[in-house]
């Protein structure tokens, strides 16, 4: 039997379990002004991650069209701020 740390066993009972996206969407949602911006962030709706996609909710067309003109933008800001290449697909609704 092996022995973990609390830290090392939570860190793999969130790579297995299906938390591990709202944990990491939470985290997103927090720092989402961070990440994006004032603008940005007053105007979305709805930030959640699936996998590897994560989704964008707003009801702003202009900012829809926006988003989705700066998808590889968007990855590359959210992975830098999550410390690892976690997203690689952004979704825009």
């Amino acid at each position: 039997m092996s022995t973990y740390s609390l830290s090392e066993a939570l860190h793999v009972f969130l790579k297995e379990s299906r938390i591990k996206d709202e944990m990491l969407a939470l985290q997103i949602q927090d720092a989402w002004e961070t990440i994006m911006g004032m603008t940005i962030a007053r105007y979305t709706d709805q930030v959640r991650i699936h996998g590897n996609k994560l989704h964008i909710h707003t009801k702003v067309g202009p900012l829809r069209n926006e988003l989705i003109y700066q998808r590889e933008a968007v990855i590359q800001k959210v992975n830098v701020f999550l410390g690892s290449v976690i997203i690689t697909e952004v979704v825009v609704h």
